[in-house]
């Protein structure tokens, strides 16, 4: 290995640790994955840990903003069999539609606004949780050759699923601009950001979402929305029974 794949495997590995620290209940639900797929897995959902720290962190939303243009043009950079980021390493070689998440950006950002309520907070989302579970499914899809086009059903269980494990991802962020506005209009009923937890948890989209590693974010996601702490870990034993159940749909 030369100096500069050890440095690129670094940096790779930098994003990759960043992704864990926030899941280290990973490190439990991961033997339900194919080996073979691991490192793309995890490629993938540092990817998308960082699209949506861009569009959400911080009070400023214009450096995000700045960094999702970055991405936009990564991303079709990859489309084209150019790479600069590391997380490419995994991901650029594999013919998933890249530019179409790119085109899908723009939406990632608008959702940084305060939706009105339960169904706007998903809509929001649609556009790019769309463009996302059509990449994953070509990533992850049993059975899919990449330059196919995923059935629309399995699209649309992938897409909710996506957008339910990102609204769930905002918890990680400082601060309530993610609850819908109609939560502040229960006054008295308690803490806002809790009963939107408590409220995105029980409307979780029911249909299995149509990859394996998707299945098993989703489980974790939904099972932390009923800790007290959404963005805390959840205990080994909890962690093996949700990710052996999700595995098995």
């Amino acid at each position: 290995m030369n100096i500069e794949t050890a440095s690129n495997q670094d940096a790779l590995d930098s994003f990759i640790a960043k992704w864990r620290q926030r899941w280290p209940e990973w490190s439990l639900a991961e033997v339900f994955v194919p080996a073979g797929q691991r490192a793309t897995v995890l490629a993938w959902a540092a990817l998308l840990q960082e699209l949506g720290d861009a569009a959400w962190g911080g009070r400023d939303p214009r450096p995000g903003e700045a960094k999702l243009a970055w991405w936009a043009e990564e991303l079709g950079g990859w489309s084209r069999g150019a790479r600069r980021h590391p997380l490419g390493i995994d991901l650029q070689r594999l013919p998933a539609g890249w530019d179409t998440l790119a085109a899908a950006l723009p939406a990632l950002q608008a959702s940084r606004e305060r939706p009105g309520d339960h169904a706007e907070a998903f809509a929001l989302l649609e556009p790019f949780a769309t463009a996302a579970a059509e990449v994953e499914l070509r990533l992850f899809g049993a059975g899919l050759d990449r330059a196919q086009d995923p059935a629309p059903g399995a699209v649309r269980a992938s897409r909710d699923a996506i957008a339910a494990c990102l609204l769930q991802a905002r918890f990680f962020h400082e601060g309530d601009g993610h609850v819908p506005l109609a939560i502040f209009a229960r006054a008295g009923e308690g803490e806002p950001t809790a009963i939107w937890a408590g409220q995105l948890r029980q409307r979780w989209p029911m249909a299995p979402a149509a990859t394996l590693p998707r299945r098993l974010w989703t489980a974790l996601a939904r099972a932390r929305l009923g800790l007290a702490e959404p963005g805390r870990a959840l205990k080994p034993w909890a962690v093996l029974a949700k990710a052996w159940r999700a595995a098995r749909n």
